[in-house]
């Protein structure tokens, strides 16, 4: 499991992303499949991150930087994006992580992929056009408030699902 800091071009919005590899963000990102959470806008991009890394001979202990480094990180800064420190993932929130990958597993073994065509497929089932079935996929933020709005029975997915045909 893999996370990006996420960013919204039109609203600026920043989020987090979590995917199965690089790859996975690349294919969900071709494929459309990411969209912002606040404005559901399609146009993200990986935000610019730091690294974590140990401190180097010319910083001093308590983490400030000497003042000609200072200089080059503020002129770098003038047109990117807001970047935080990489920190590590403690054992038990891995272990949780893992727990409700799990989890979100077992919920999505009967479950259906339907893709773009949640929304859709959701409406049909919810008005009885459909059988009753577990379905999963993806809805835009605008889609989704539609779909509370008519009573339609939806819950977000804890964590990202890569579509089967994107699947190793």
């Amino acid at each position: 499991m893999i996370v990006f800091d996420l960013v919204c071009r039109e609203g600026g919005h920043q989020f987090e992303g979590w995917f199965g590899s690089s790859r996975d963000y690349e294919e969900q990102q071709l494929a459309g499949l990411i969209d912002c959470p606040t404005c559901g806008a399609k146009t993200i991009e990986k935000a610019a991150m730091a690294p974590n890394v140990g401190i180097k001979g010319n910083q001093r202990s308590d983490g400030a930087i000497s003042s000609a480094k200072q200089t080059n990180v503020s002129d770098a800064m003038d047109d990117t994006h807001s970047v935080g420190k990489a920190v590590e993932i403690p054992s038990e929130y891995k272990e949780l992580i893992g727990k409700v990958a799990d989890a979100q597993a077992k919920m999505l073994e009967k479950s259906k992929w339907v893709g773009a065509d949640f929304s859709e497929q959701a409406r049909a089932i919810h008005y009885g056009e459909k059988d009753a079935t577990p379905i999963h996929g993806t809805a835009s933020t605008d889609d989704v408030a539609e779909l509370k709005e008519e009573g339609v029975e939806i819950m977000p997915l804890p964590l990202p699902v890569t579509p089967p045909k994107s699947q190793n």
